[in-house]
């Protein structure tokens, strides 16, 4: 059971439960592959607050991820190890290949110690793990760690439980179902990893107290209504009131959904159909 719930022994653990990460198979990182992980705490280079509610936290190894794989090609690889990352919500897997280089890559739900990837240029057998062109794989397939731009690596669906259904290929382009529930298009030429990324329960865990969201490097957050009206487009007025208006953040942008892209990039006449949103139903 990957999520455990304790008896509630004290507040905190009345409503709190953990994963215990039952795929973790190798507990200390591969030193060669990590680096200090430097914190800003929400600060800028003049140390300014530039983003709140950040600082703290525990401290932090960087595991060096390999999105590319480029360099890997043909070269058979094999899992080592599964290992727990405290820099994304998703497991890792430490992948020897063949001449005896390791790296990192994000594990994929269903592979295991001694499981095989391999990544290529070229047609291989879809397997679970295996990194290849879009072109090379059938429709109806589950893809992860998508490129956007073809050599770039993996810039989508890279989170625990997130893939995108490979539903059409037509000229040069293919069409994705992106988790959101956004359709959107990419080129044929951008590697996809097959299947999903690993560690789905990770969604189902509950902090349980504020405790753990210190431990994250999340502090405390003002709500916009509890603060003065030169501080917050929410607050001010005698006692609780909106103004009459959606919610917005500082900055006077949607804060449940808005949309907050830039409509001149190239990229946008390949988005089909956009994300709903909960709030404002279809983003426009």
């Amino acid at each position: 059971m990957p999520i455990r719930v304790y008896r509630p022994t004290s507040a905190g653990r009345r409503n709190a439960s953990v994963n215990i990460h039952a795929e973790v198979t190798k507990t200390r990182p591969e030193k060669s592959l990590t680096e200090p992980l430097t914190k800003t705490g929400g600060r800028n280079n003049q140390g300014k607050i530039t983003v709140k509610g950040r600082g703290g936290g525990h401290k932090r190894m960087y595991r060096k991820i390999d999105f590319r794989r480029s360099d890997r090609n043909d070269i058979p690889g094999t899992v080592i190890g599964i290992e727990y990352d405290p820099n994304r919500t998703c497991h890792i897997a430490l992948v020897e290949y063949a001449d005896g280089v390791k790296r990192y890559v994000l594990a994929p739900k269903g592979v295991k110690d001694g499981s095989t990837v391999l990544t290529s240029n070229d047609s291989i057998e879809p397997d679970v793990g295996n990194c290849l062109k879009i072109k090379y794989i059938p429709t109806g397939f589950d893809l992860h760690c998508i490129e956007l731009t073809p050599g770039k690596g993996g810039q989508m669906c890279r989170s625990a439980g997130m893939s995108a259904r490979l539903t059409n290929k037509e000229d040069d382009y293919a069409t994705l179902v992106l988790p959101s529930g956004e359709i959107r298009r990419v080129s044929i030429e951008c590697k996809a990893v097959v299947g999903s990324v690993g560690n789905a329960d990770h969604a189902l865990r509950r902090l349980g107290k504020a405790g753990k969201s210190r431990h994250l490097g999340r502090r405390p957050k003002t709500r916009g209504m509890a603060m003065s009206h030169n501080a917050h487009p929410m607050g001010g007025g005698e006692g609780r009131s909106k103004g009459g208006r959606a919610p917005v953040n500082r900055a006077g942008t949607l804060a449940k959904g808005g949309s907050t892209r830039d409509r001149k990039q190239f990229s946008e006449k390949l988005i089909i159909r956009r994300r709903k949103s909960k709030r404002y139903g279809q983003l426009r």
